[in-house]
């Protein structure tokens, strides 16, 4: 019904815009992502994870993932007056944990235009909701930062040798059209040259809440620098006081780093071999979480022809806390593929998987050693069996 009822409502959205303004229309555009399958395993433990982990899926995402959907449609407008404008909306629905999904959400609804200065017609305004400062990593579905909300902002205001982005955001609150109370103004200086295939991007970021947040007096402040060396082969850093990857959730006395390498290593024209090393630390006014993670992952690739393929996803993922113990998982993933080319990144993409791991377990989410409350088995082996498909388009 959910789905019915805001379908309805973009359409109407849609329809009279169209009717009313006078401009020449462009094609309307129907993307997004998903993946969607089986996933069965016997003894219930269907994912490989250190408990406490931070790096995403730090074991590696390949047959260790759940089911979800993006579902986006964009209209977009020239406008008489020669403005260049879009109009987004998206719904989601995601898999929220073993045997549950979460609700249908509205995720985007918003305009941005762009040639409205005649000095500047690259800069793109926007207001709305939308996701926002999203770097994110392949293996370890990672988001280094994330501050998806409402607001408005400017992108690629060419200042000479970079780009600018400017945003102030709130969090959306899940029920309603609200805000949780939560803020941030974020900034991205990049496509700074510095070297003949290198470019640097230099993030910077301020959180802060109101009195309807439950942190409200608590500020966040966030940097990063992002180093893409072309190819594919990135690294990337982030401090984070108050927070980690995003300003949104904010704890006080809290400070985080996270560092990676990532990348893809051409062996010959049908083999490649990508891969993510991460390390991420978290040091809390807590001392019993303060924990640091060590991630791995390397996924070995052989192309056939332009259709079938065969992947090997190796990983590992260790938290070590500071007063209690460790957590580690290891995951080996075999995917048999068929997809629409010939590249590691053409989609759509058919898979058929195994998935074996193993977690050894010796703290809980509160810090505490397993061995003291004895609520919880230390070790949880993994043998599942999947037929997915992903698609981005």
């Amino acid at each position: 019904m959910k789905i019915l009822l805001l379908g309805l409502a973009s359409a109407a959205i849609f329809s009279s815009y169209t009717a009313n303004a006078e401009e020449k229309n462009t094609d309307l555009v129907f993307s997004g992502y998903s993946r969607f399958g089986m996933h069965e395993t016997k003894n219930g433990n269907n994912y490989v994870t250190a408990d406490g982990q931070l790096n995403g899926n730090a074991a590696g995402r390949l047959g260790n993932e759940g089911n979800g959907a993006e579902l986006q449609f964009t209209k977009g407008f020239v406008g008489t007056n020669n403005t260049k404008w879009d109009l987004t909306f998206m719904l989601d629905n995601w898999w929220k944990q073993q045997n549950e999904y979460g609700d249908v959400h509205l995720k985007k609804i918003f305009a941005g235009v762009s040639n409205v200065f005649e000095s500047h017609p690259e800069v793109y305004l926007w207001a709305g909701r939308d996701f926002h400062q999203r770097p994110a990593q392949e293996l370890n579905d990672y988001m280094i930062m994330r501050h998806d909300g409402q607001g408005g902002g400017f992108k690629n205001l060419n200042l000479g040798g970079f780009q600018l982005d400017i945003g102030a955001v709130g969090e959306a609150a899940e029920e309603g059209q609200g805000e949780t109370g939560n803020y941030a103004v974020t900034s991205n200086a990049h496509d700074i040259i510095i070297g003949n295939d290198a470019k640097l991007s230099i993030l910077m970021n301020y959180g802060f809440s109101n009195d309807q947040s439950l942190d409200k007096g608590i500020t966040t402040y966030q940097a990063a620098t992002l180093f893409d060396f072309g190819g594919g082969n990135k690294f990337a850093a982030r401090y984070s006081d108050n927070s980690d990857n995003s300003s949104f959730d904010k704890t006080d006395g809290l400070t985080t780093f996270y560092t990676s390498w990532e990348g893809a290593v051409v062996v010959t024209d049908k083999t490649n071999v990508l891969y993510n090393l991460g390390y991420h630390t978290y040091n809390s006014s807590d001392n019993s979480l303060d924990r640091v993670n060590y991630s791995a992952i390397v996924r070995p690739t052989y192309t056939w022809n332009d259709i079938h393929s065969t992947w090997l996803e190796l990983g590992y993922s260790k938290v070590d806390y500071d007063q209690s113990g460790t957590n580690d998982a290891w995951k080996a993933t075999l995917s048999q593929n068929i997809s629409l080319g010939k590249s590691i990144f053409d989609r759509p993409m058919l898979r058929l998987y195994t998935t074996v791991g193993k977690s050894t377990n010796e703290v809980d989410s509160t810090g505490t050693t397993y061995a003291s409350t004895n609520t919880h088995d230390l070790v949880r082996d993994t043998v599942a069996v999947g037929a997915m498909f992903e698609a981005w388009w």
